[in-house]
Formats: structure tokens, C-alpha cells, sequence
């Protein structure tokens, strides 16, 4: 019997022995699929990550490209407004060629011709909306006007423009250029 007990014994030994086997296969086996589920999680991670990255890169240049774009753009717009703006000054250019081209001209013909020329001017800058200001009499404010005299005058009332030296311009609200003036008191 003690020949069976010790077979037995041997016998759940080897069992036990097989079974840590297969629970240390299984561990394995475990720690494979753990590590390789891991490993493909990385890969995920650093995939997703790629694409961002080069996500992130397209958006950048597609703003430099924009940038680049607006700014060809817009220095092509400001060649195209100058142009617009030059062309309509091109007539009364012509006309004081005209006036200056001719030898045999009086001076009340020069005079004529360089008062129509004068009103052809103003004509412009009547269709291009640009209005001068600045007249004597009226009151000085320095956001349309620039005071180059002062001076003393009981006659008139405090910051009242008493002379003209440049007319100022402004399209709209937008000052071009201010007037010179000067002011009493």
C-alpha cells in the first residue's frame, strides 16, 4: 500500500507539476496576447498621432498659401485702384499739354484754358468723391486741420480759421490730407 500511496502521490505530484506547466503556458500565453494588444495599441497611438501631424502640417500650409494668395491680392488691388484713380487724371493732363504745346496762344486763351482744365480737374475729384474743406471762417478742428499761424483777432471769435495756405481733402470720413491753416485767437 505504502508502494500505491507513494504512486499517488507521485502521481498528483506530476499532476500538479502538469497543471503549474499549463497555468505557467497560460501566464505566457496571457502575457503574449496582453503585450501584443499593448504593442497594437501603441501602434495606434502613433498612427493617430502621424495623421495629426500631418493634419496640423496641410492646415499650416494652407493658411501660408492663403496668406501668400491675400497678399498677392491685395498688392494687386492697390496697383489696379492706383491705375483706376491715374486714369481718370489722364484727360486733364492732356489738356494742359494742349495748353502749354501751343506758341501762338494769348493770355486770355491760356487763362480760359487753364480755368476749364481747373473745373475738368474738380470734375474728378467730384466722380472719385473727394471733397476739399477748409475755408476761412470756419471753426478750427485738428482732426481736419493743421494750424501752422495763430494769431490775434478781437474781431473774430476764439479758433476761428482766419487764412487758407493748402485746401485738405477727405474721401468720406477718411482724411487725405489736412488743411494748413492758420487761426485767430
Amino acid at each position: 500500500m505504502a508502494k500505491k500511496k507513494n504512486s499517488e502521490e507521485t502521481a498528483a505530484k506530476a499532476e500538479d507539476k502538469k497543471v503549474e506547466e499549463e497555468d505557467k503556458k497560460e501566464n505566457k500565453e496571457v502575457k503574449k496576447e496582453k503585450k501584443a494588444k499593448e504593442e497594437s495599441n501603441e501602434e495606434k497611438l502613433q498612427k493617430q498621432l502621424a495623421e495629426k501631424s500631418d493634419q496640423l502640417l496641410r492646415i499650416a500650409a494652407e493658411y501660408d498659401n492663403f496668406r501668400k494668395r491675400s497678399q498677392r491680392e491685395k498688392d494687386a488691388l492697390y496697383v489696379d485702384c492706383k491705375a483706376s484713380v491715374i486714369k481718370e487724371l489722364l484727360p486733364v493732363a492732356d489738356n494742359f499739354d494742349r495748353i502749354f504745346a501751343n506758341p501762338d496762344i494769348t493770355f486770355e486763351d491760356y487763362k480760359k484754358g487753364v480755368e476749364m482744365t481747373f473745373k475738368q480737374f474738380e470734375t474728378v475729384f467730384k466722380d472719385l468723391k473727394v471733397e476739399s474743406f477748409g475755408e476761412e471762417g470756419e471753426e478750427f478742428d485738428p482732426n481736419f486741420h493743421n494750424a501752422v499761424m495763430h494769431s490775434e483777432d478781437e474781431n473774430l471769435g476764439e479758433n476761428v480759421i482766419t487764412n487758407v495756405f493748402a485746401k485738405g481733402y477727405k474721401i468720406g470720413d477718411k482724411v487725405i490730407r489736412p488743411a494748413m491753416v492758420a487761426v485767430a485767437n
